[in-house]
Formats: C-alpha cells, structure tokens, sequence
C-alpha cells in the first residue's frame, strides 16, 4: 500500500477528503487515540447517538458518541468495528478515541495496541456516514510519502488532505443560489420525498421553495442539506437590510421537563395562557425568553444548567437548557447530547439565504443577491451566545380546540437576529453572488 493507493482506496468507498495525524506512543487502544481539546471533530466525524456518563468512583465525567467505523485494509477491504466511539470529556475539553479493536475481525491490532511514535492514522468519511480508517507503520512508504508533504491544511491535530477540488461544493451552491436569484418571482413549492414538486400554501414556505429549487427532498436525517451545506432561508423587508431580520436556527422538542412528562396540552394549561387576540377555546405559549430573565407573561426563567459563564465550558455532561418557575419545576428541558449532537454536524457549514414574499393569486418568493456564508462551529459557542442574550428560545406552541379534542401545534424554536451570525462561527462573510460563479 502506498499514498496514491490508499487516496484511491478512500475514494472508492466514498471518501472525499483525508484527516491525517501523526500517533504519538500514548495513542493506542489501552490510551485511546487524542483527536483534540475541543468538539470541533464532531464537525468532521458523523455520529449517531451521544449518551452522558456520569462522574463515578474511577469515571471522569463525560460523553460518548458512538461512530459507524471501518478499518480499511491493504486490499482496500473494510472491517466493521462496531464498539468505536468517541469519548468526550466536557471540563477540559478533550475528545478521544476508544473501541475501535474490540470485536473487529481484521483490526490493525498490531500497530494500534502498541506504543510506537510515528504511526499515521488516516480517516475519512465514506458512504453512508461510515467512517473510514487506514494506520500505517512509522517505516512505511505511505509515513514517508506523508512526512515529505508541506503545505498541507491543518484541522485541529489533523493534516488535511482532499482528494478533490475542496471548493467545489462552495462554487456549487453558489452558482446554484446565483441561478435561483436571476429567477426573479418563483411560485410557492415544495418537494416530496419522491422528489415530485406540489404547491405550497402556508406562510413559511419561503425555505421549501428554495430547497426545491436546490432539489433537497425532505429525509429523516439530522444531516446538512446541499453537498454539506445547511441552508437557511430568512424573510426580510427588502435586500438592502438583512442584517437585522429574525433566524430560526433550530427547533428541537424538549427531552425533559413537564413537557416531555406529561405532554404539551397539560404543558400548555400549566404554563400557557389564554389567546390574546380572544380566539375561544384556544392556549398559548409563545415570546421570547432569554437566559437569566423571567418572561412576564409565562413567569419562567430560561437557565443554562451545567454550563459555567466565565469559562464558556460546559460543566456537568447531564446539563440542560431548562425552562423554570419559581417554584423551580422543570417546565421543558433540552439536554445538552441531544443538542451537541445536532448543532456541530448540522451547522459545521451553513448558508443564510434572505428572501421576499408577496402574495398576489399565488405565493411567490424572490431571494437576493447577498448571503450569509459560516464555517467552523462549536456546540459551546452555540451556549455562550445564549448566555449572553443574542440567542433566545421564541416559542410558537399552541392547543386548539381545548375542550373538545384538543389539537396541538409543537414549535420550539432557538432563533438569532442575522447581524450577529458572525459570533456563531469562526469565519463568516457576506457573498455577493455574480455571474462569474457560473
């Protein structure tokens, strides 16, 4: 095996880009493998479920995400290694690897359980989400071909290497929303998951029309939308001010809390009030909380729970957004796995796309010329912006017809104003889309 077999190897299983690091005696299967003092590998590696793990007698407090990981082999043959996962550990932070021998039939036990300086791991994300590995001998041709690299990008502990034109998908989704622009007005639309076009007649259509422009069908999938790109659509007044228009960033149900007890109609009587435009038969709950503020009209107190301030860390991996009266009773509560989980692989690279609306017979929305582009993200950057107020939860729930077979609308949304996307990554830019990027 050597480097130009191994970039083929990836590639026929679907990976497109190469995260190299140089293993260090201590990264072995006894040690776990050091991927980073920060969560920025969630934007990288997908995972399928984070659980917390309490702090016990000889257990550091932490998260483990576990991953759907392949070790590639010489022949380019793949290995299932089912108990790989990532280790968490929110109060430094670190995240390490462990599992990835235990239970695999042709793992590189060889070179993972020893402690040889010089080891190159190689991963990559294949079809699917799996993730693909590959380790190499320090004396190997491909360690060799790897030290004589220079230039290379650098990700956190990685090397970066892509096997393809890094900005493609970049160039792609701009020409795509350049094309979509010069559309002008475009009839209400959506998509099915068959990918046939059908009317849509609400009033929040505007992010349907686009993503059906974009061919995205709707999935079951907590992925981004376009190549790796999650696209968010915003309605503005008119193009020249959309820096100061409301985003939905997301809109997770509660994981705990009264709300996920005892459901969103008894929710909603306990901490709901009466319709204020007087519509009989009919609660709310709705306005904006902010953290560290009671709301006047549902007198609850929106709290960061395990999440320390001054330091911008999380403290405690059972944390939580909550929702709490006086009396401290959890209204509604999102934990923080549930939500790490979410944000880092959905929001790693986003696009914020303003739109207008006008309806005149038919729906019809135009979108502008300027977008929002974001990279680099983190679940903790996500939680200081709430802990300072820029981030809000603005709920939209409601019951209908109280008495009589009570119907309920779910909407919980975490939104920002759109001049202050740019605390939330660690580069963000305004594009205006020309011609050029055809």
């Amino acid at each position: 095996m050597n480097l130009t077999n191994l970039k083929k190897a990836f590639a026929d299983n679907g990976g497109q880009t190469l995260y190299i690091k140089i293993l260090s005696p201590n990264d072995n299967s006894k040690n776990q493998v050091y991927l980073g003092g920060s969560f920025d590998i969630l934007n990288i590696l997908p995972v399928h479920e984070i659980k917390t793990e309490e702090a016990g007698d000889w257990k550091r407090e932490r998260f483990k995400a576990s991953l759907n990981y392949y070790w590639l082999d010489e022949n380019g043959g793949l290995s299932e290694a089912a108990n790989s996962q990532l280790i968490l550990y929110p109060k430094y932070p670190e995240v390490r690897f462990s599992g990835f021998l235990k239970g695999c039939y042709n793992a590189p036990s060889e070179l993972m359980s020893k402690r040889l300086e010089g080891r190159v791991l190689v991963l990559s994300v294949g079809k699917y989400g799996k993730v693909l590995g590959y380790v190499a001998h320090p004396e190997s041709e491909i360690a060799t071909e790897i030290s004589s690299m220079s230039n290379l990008e650098i990700h956190g502990v990685f090397m970066v290497l892509n096997l393809n034109d890094r900005d493609d998908s970049r160039k792609s989704l701009l020409a795509e929303l350049y094309r979509i622009h010069k559309l002008n007005w475009i009839v209400s639309k959506r998509l099915n998951h068959d990918g046939q076009i059908l009317p849509c007649n609400s009033s929040n259509c505007g992010g349907y029309t686009l993503e059906a422009e974009l061919g995205i069908t709707p999935n079951g999938y907590s992925e981004p939308d376009y190549k790796g790109w999650e696209i968010k659509q915003f309605g503005v007044i008119n193009f020249d001010r959309f820096n100061s228009s409301v985003i939905t960033l997301m809109t997770p149900e509660p994981t705990g809390g009264v709300y996920k007890s005892e459901g969103p109609e008894e929710f909603i009587k306990r901490f709901g009030y009466p319709d204020k435009n007087g519509r009989p038969d009919r609660m709310n709950f709705g306005g904006i909380h902010r953290v560290g503020e009671i709301h006047p009209t549902t007198q609850l107190k929106l709290v960061l729970s395990g999440y320390d301030i001054e330091s911008g860390k999380i403290r405690n991996s059972t944390g939580q957004i909550m929702l709490l009266n006086e009396s401290g009773i959890i209204a509604a509560s999102w934990d923080y796995s549930s939500l790490l989980l979410h944000w880092n692989r959905k929001h790693n690279k986003a696009c914020y796309v303003p739109s207008l609306s006008v309806k005149e017979g038919e729906q019809q929305y135009k979108f502008g010329n300027r977008v929002i582009l974001g990279t680099g993200t983190d679940f903790q950057l996500f939680l200081s912006q709430m802990a300072k107020g820029v981030i809000y939860y603005d709920p939209g729930i409601k019951v209908e017809n109280l008495s009589y077979r009570p119907r309920v609308k779910r909407r919980s949304q975490f939104r920002i104003k759109s001049g202050t996307l740019a605390d939330l990554y660690k580069k963000s830019e305004i594009i205006t889309l020309t011609e050029q990027q055809l």
